[in-house]
């Protein structure tokens, strides 16, 4: 294991403390509100976990499982629901809470499958981004970090399912894996 996880990108202290950030901007856009927090599955799971618990609004949450990357390290493109929602959104203030934005193509086609249920208000909350990838403009109004094009994981994100359960974010060294 320790043969394939490279440098540190952002500690645990620099998470815990940007989660805060961001669960506090949060509460302010939504005060008055009730909203409904999506967690993308699952790599967004402990994210959201931390930013739930950092909110000083009540909030429910549901869970969407998109997959546009299979056992790939690169997206394929064709993006599949594997579960989704719950609950209905319709008339509801909904923050999609997503691991990492890479091309922006799965975001994007989730995105307009939340928007055609018509909800009161639909924003993004991601914690990573890599910048430069995205290939179809995205808003995120709430961002944790801007990471360089490497394969990272830990803190909910995974290779091979493998190394979720790190508190901070690694880079993977380069050779470990094989773009599809």
């Amino acid at each position: 294991m320790k043969g394939e996880i490279g440098e540190v990108l952002i500690s645990e202290r620099r998470i815990k403390k940007r989660v805060k950030e961001l669960a506090e901007e949060i509460s302010r856009d939504y005060r008055g509100k009730s909203p409904l927090l999506v967690g993308v599955l699952r790599g967004a799971i402990v994210f959201l976990a931390d930013l739930m618990r950092e909110l000083t609004v009540p909030v429910e949450i549901d869970f969407m499982a998109i997959s546009s990357y299979g056992q790939a390290t690169k997206s394929s493109g064709v993006v599949r629901i594997l579960k989704d929602l719950d609950e209905d959104i319709r008339s509801r203030h909904v923050l999609v809470v997503e691991d990492i934005v890479d091309t922006g193509l799965t975001l994007s086609y989730l995105l307009k499958s939340l928007e055609a249920r018509h909800p009161a208000s639909l924003q993004v909350c991601a914690f990573l981004n890599k910048k430069g990838k995205q290939r179809i403009p995205l808003e995120i109004k709430y961002l944790g970090f801007e990471i360089p094009d490497r394969f990272v994981v830990g803190y909910g994100l995974d290779f091979a399912q493998k190394y979720r359960y790190f508190p901070c974010i690694y880079a993977l060294k380069p050779g470990i894996y094989r773009e599809a």
